[in-house]
């Protein structure tokens, strides 16, 4: 997921967009690993959609649509949408059968849907490259009727014990956006040929925004961590629920 003109700096912004457009024809096999734990939250989700009463589902910042296929191979008769700025990567989704209608164009800070309009929106690994995730999950939560899901970083989560311990404690004073400035050369984010611009982003950074929409929250490690998942997972699925869940009934009746 591309940052947005309005939300990113011009030059990150044209790096971004230079890096999928360089990248969409083996973008799936640089993010093979990536996926893996995004496969992993994909299946929670879709094991979930039932109980969960969902009928329709927007994903934002699809990449390449993998997500959007794996939950169609499972759910085929469920409204679905994704959105992603990167011409090239919608182009690759629509070769692998996605329509121009399930894969478009949209900017995840500014949906272009209206309030309620899917009873989940979703995201996998988006948030991380974009430069106000905070604002693109306030959007999720305007468009979400029923549920949240995010699948993300949890930059507090990633490196060795004492990394860890020394980020979480920057953290807990209040000096992280500084260390985060100093450690970026004042950019703000970093640049890497696996994963292209990515900004520094923990999902529990967006917890208080969320449980204050939603009636309860859930979490699932989808790398390997400890009990406590801010300290020790990498990687965290986050699944916000607005309003109390409803019995739903099978999906393969259409």
């Amino acid at each position: 997921m591309s940052p947005d003109d309005k939300g990113g700096s011009k030059d990150a912004v044209q790096t971004q967009r230079a890096y999928y457009a360089g990248t969409a024809d083996r973008y799936d096999d640089m993010h093979a690993s990536e996926h893996e734990g995004g496969k992993l939250a994909v299946s929670f989700l879709a094991s979930a959609v039932g109980y969960l009463g969902i009928r329709s589902i927007l994903d934002v910042g699809s990449g390449t649509g993998s997500a959007l296929l794996r939950v169609r191979d499972v759910l085929p008769n469920l409204a679905m949408v994704g959105i992603e700025p990167s011409p090239e990567l919608r182009a690759v989704g629509h070769s692998k059968g996605l329509s121009e209608a399930e894969l478009i164009d949209g900017d995840a800070m500014n949906l272009p849907f209206g309030d309620g309009s899917f009873d989940l929106v979703c995201e996998f690994g988006a948030l991380h490259h974009i430069p106000d995730p905070s604002k693109a999950v306030s959007e999720m939560l305007r468009v979400a009727r029923r549920v949240i899901v995010i699948s993300d970083c949890n930059n507090f989560g990633q490196g060795s014990g004492f990394a860890r311990l020394l980020k979480q404690s920057i953290h807990a004073v209040g000096l992280w956006p500084l260390a985060d400035f100093i450690k970026t050369m004042g950019k703000g984010y970093t640049i890497s040929e696996g994963d292209g611009l990515a900004y520094s982003y923990s999902v529990f950074k967006d917890y208080k925004q969320i449980a204050k929409s939603c009636k309860s929250v859930h979490f699932l490690n989808t790398t390997d961590g400890g009990p406590n998942l801010y300290r020790t997972a990498s990687h965290v699925t986050l699944l916000g629920v607005k309003h109390p869940i409803a019995p739903a009934g099978s999906f393969g009746r259409g």
